[in-house]
């Protein structure tokens, strides 16, 4: 990587070198207007004698210079119409000048993109997917118009993903019109006393109507599909609502809540419990179980502590009925009487699209429907169930079922190693369960980098877990009353005994029975209904926001988006906003627990993006070790060479909530210095984040600078 760094830079100081040595030699003397009036008879009748050599000696100039981006491809444009003709000189002028400009393309793409793409990549995603989905499009209208430096779009199309092949057909067809002008003009050269002269004002206005061309077509064509996807339906001239939103889960809540704050009429549909999966099934039970389970765990560790005779009787049943009571307290954040309260109009029942401007409700008190001019579908997602034989011979649990049981099971058996599964796991082997974690590839959290896991699963096992890793679950049997999990391993079948089996394979969205097929809405290969950047559907009045939505399967993203979805409906034919995904956080809450924000080693390595890291260990905090916590560390990835944060993980004691100050720094461009600068309390887990960042400074110190100031000290000294 560093050999290909410097040879880069090599690349770069020597086309600089050339540029310094063309002005500095005044060869753009030679391209000048004047100078090319004076030598015309004399290249006419070189051209005369060696036709051949000519026009490749002036073909290998042009893309010279285009391809180093320097003054002077105007006046051999016009010298090509001068020597060549206009036929011959088009033909000529135009293969040349698009060769030179994917040359100067290539060389930006070689310096610079991997340079700027890392050092921007939070905020150069949207540029990238906008090329990505329209690339040749934007550098077709760019080509048109002249006026813009036609070596700046050069340089700058080099810095993004557009294809080569693309970028040269487009430039070719692009300058095609701008390349026939100059090309006349070089024809009646002795007619033209400056450069300046060439695009009069209405020529320019012509160009610039050329220019808006395909935007004008892009508009109609957008038009025509728009009223195709609307043609079936009749829009209401009066509208009920300016939002229904489907769903009051987080992302419906947030949605509501928007929309009545700035003064809209707003109805919110919900079948079954407000707060959606979040509330009853998700996180607050699932946090309210682990801090239950968290209590053993600390007894069960008394003699670290200094503390004997710690061990405790406890009710099971007793813990899970403390769950409920954890999710009704908190249920009145998210119930009907506050929603109605801030003015929304909350309706239980079942929701159905059957137009764009009508949601069909069938609840309690009879059918309605209700009329909007926008729908948010917040529908969320439920646990995705695999097709595994004999599944359906038990009573397999899920995290949305698995609340409901008062029995510990004695031996439970976890399909899934994610976030869901490995919580869920580790809290039930807390609780006295034989928990025995079966996952089809060879570590647990594949999301996480490889060191982060470990510390997890090494935790687990100590805990008395069983791991059973590479393991391929084939089928579940029922063999005289006793439950077996059927799993290939090693190309041997395994059998694991169990009471329950909890299924945490992920999450699928919901989509079935709201009218969403029916109405045409597109979906993704996952299943996900598919949105563009301002979270539209092909409804435009349609907007989608949430799990169901499918981006990252988070609450506080899904409130995020949430957001844009509202006031993009809303407020979107004056201004749309585009969802900002640039810094968005997660945690495991294992224990250790694991949070994210960024890119990790596992990403940037698939990303090609070149990173340094910096790692604490928590067993040097004082704090840590002070709360015999000492497992974990703070690993943050910047580049080479600066404090810029391109990724932090943190593994250990109350990881999710110190990451917060990372994510703030990320967000507004804050780095390693500014944490390094900053106070914090002594002792707390924070001061980790302090303290990576002193590892980072002490691994960039100024060597050479600190060898001339310990001379400094010992001359003082002396």
């Amino acid at each position: 990587m560093k050999n290909s760094s410097r040879f880069k830079l090599m690349v770069g100081l020597g086309i600089l070198i050339l540029v310094w040595l063309f002005f500095q030699f005044d060869l753009d003397q030679y391209f000048s207007l004047v100078n090319l009036k004076n030598e015309l008879d004399r290249l006419r009748a070189y051209y005369q004698e060696n036709m051949g050599l000519t026009i490749g000696v002036y073909m290998a100039v042009y893309i010279i210079m285009s391809a180093l981006s320097l003054p002077g491809a105007t006046v051999l444009t016009l010298a090509g119409g001068a020597l060549f003709g206009f036929f011959a000189g088009v033909v000529i002028v135009s293969f040349a000048s698009t060769i030179g400009a994917t040359l100067a393309f290539l060389l930006s793409r070689y310096i610079f993109r991997d340079w700027v793409q890392t050092k921007f990549y939070n905020k150069i995603n949207v540029i990238n997917a906008g090329i990505k989905k329209e690339g040749g499009f934007y550098l077709f209208t760019l080509r048109l118009v002249p006026v813009f430096p036609f070596f700046m779009i050069n340089l700058a199309m080099g810095l993004t993903p557009i294809p080569t092949g693309l970028f040269y057909l487009v430039s070719q067809l692009g300058m095609f019109p701008g390349t026939i002008v100059y090309i006349n003009a070089g024809t009646q050269l002795a007619k033209i006393d400056s450069l300046g002269g060439i695009l009069s004002p209405a020529l320019l206005f012509a160009f610039a109507l050329l220019g808006l061309f395909p935007f004008f077509v892009k508009k109609s064509i957008g038009w025509m599909k728009l009223r195709k996807v609307y043609a079936n339906y009749l829009k209401p001239i009066k509208f009920d609502y300016n939002i229904v939103v489907i769903g009051a889960g987080a992302a419906g809540l947030v949605s509501s809540y928007i929309a009545s704050a700035v003064k809209a009429k707003v109805a919110l549909v919900e079948e079954n419990k407000m707060g959606g999966d979040c509330l009853n099934t998700g996180c607050v039970p699932s946090k309210a179980l682990i801090a239950s389970a968290k209590l053993l765990s600390q007894a069960a560790r008394g003699k670290e502590f200094g503390v004997e005779n710690t061990k405790i009787s406890f009710d099971f049943a007793g813990v899970m009925d403390r769950v409920q009571s954890m999710v009704k307290k908190i249920a009145p954040h998210d119930s009907v009487e506050r929603y109605t309260k801030l003015g929304v109009t909350c309706v239980q029942g079942r929701a159905k699209i059957v137009s764009p401007f009508n949601v069909r409700v069938k609840g309690p008190d009879g059918e309605q429907v209700l009329i909007t001019r926008n729908i948010i579908v917040a529908t969320g997602a439920k646990p995705a169930i695999p097709l595994l034989k004999g599944i359906e011979k038990v009573e397999y649990l899920t995290s949305d079922t698995i609340w409901d049981i008062r029995t510990l099971p004695e031996r439970l058996v976890v399909l899934g190693a994610g976030p869901i599964g490995c919580e869920l796991a580790q809290a039930f082997a807390r609780l006295g369960s034989k928990v025995t974690l079966v996952q089809r590839g060879g570590r647990i959290l594949k999301k996480e980098d490889p060191d982060a896991a470990k510390i997890v699963m090494d935790r687990f096992s100590a805990e008395g877990m069983e791991l059973c890793l590479n393991h391929k679950a084939r089928q579940i049997r029922v063999d005289g009353g006793q439950n077996l999990l059927v799993c290939e391993h090693l190309g041997k079948e395994v059998l694991i005994p169990f009471d329950r089996i909890l299924v945490a394979l992920g999450r699928t969205p919901n989509i079935a029975g709201f009218g969403l097929e029916e109405l045409g809405v597109t979906l993704s290969r996952s299943g996900h209904i598919e949105t563009n950047g301002f979270l539209q559907t092909n409804y435009p009045n349609i907007f989608c926001c949430g799990d169901v939505h499918g981006r990252y399967l988070f609450t506080h993203t899904a409130a995020h988006e949430a957001w844009y979805a509202s006031v993009n409906a809303l407020f979107g034919r004056f201004k749309k906003f585009r969802v900002d995904y640039s810094v968005i956080p997660w945690a495991t809450y294992t224990d250790p627990g694991i949070a994210r924000v960024g890119i990790n080693e596992q990403e940037a390595k698939a990303l090609g993006i070149d990173y340094e890291k910096v790692i604490y260990k928590m067993d040097d905090l004082d704090r840590a070790v002070a709360d015999s916590q000492p497992s974990g560390f703070v690993k943050v990835l910047t580049p080479p060479g600066r404090d810029k944060i391109l990724g932090v993980t943190i593994v250990g004691h109350h990881g999710a909530d110190i990451i917060a100050e990372f994510v703030l720094a990320m967000k507004y461009g804050l780095g390693l210095n500014k944490i390094l600068g900053t106070i914090h309390i002594y002792p707390t887990m924070a001061e980790a984040n302090k303290y990576a960042a002193g590892q980072w400074k002490k691994s960039h110190a100024p060597r050479k600078l600190l060898m001339w100031v310990e001379r400094f000290h010992a001359w003082m000294r002396n």
